[in-house]
């Protein structure tokens, strides 16, 4: 796992729910260590191969609820297609849509060990913000 995508994000405690705060030197890089913490908090990612690439678009009316959006179509992608993933590749971005390739594959229980469960990215205490040059969301997951 590479360091910059170890270092990417915190938890902070919320009642009954889990929160993050992830950092990025971008908009893309934001998006992207989002991707990654979720699934780091899903799944041991160090047992996460790549095997598999998907496309995935996310709109959403603001960059608040574009990131809401690209947490939920992954989190789609992973309860009901079983996918893990581990590498995100960003195309195309604006304030309302975002273009990417992920890649990983398929829940294998012989290997794969569910750390927790995560039902939804939720707008609570949602932020996409650059603050000192740094991109910073804040997000809690209903878990």
């Amino acid at each position: 796992m590479d360091d910059m995508m170890a270092k990417s994000y915190k938890t902070f405690n919320h009642t009954a729910d889990l929160g993050i705060e992830v950092y990025g030197e971008d908009q893309k890089r934001l998006f992207i260590n989002a991707g990654f913490a979720l699934f780091d908090l899903i799944t041991d990612m160090d047992k996460v191969e790549v095997k598999t690439s998907l496309p995935l678009t996310a709109e959403g009316m603001d960059p608040e609820d574009l990131m809401v959006s690209w947490l939920r179509e992954l989190l789609y992608l992973h309860q009901v297609k079983g996918y893990l993933f581990r590498d995100f590749a960003i195309h195309e971005m604006s304030e309302e849509v975002l273009k990417a390739t992920v890649k990983g594959e398929k829940f294998d229980p012989r290997r794969h060990e569910l750390i927790r469960e995560i039902k939804a990215a939720t707008y609570h205490q949602i932020k996409v913000a650059c603050e000192k040059g740094v991109w910073i969301s804040r997000i809690v997951f209903d878990i």
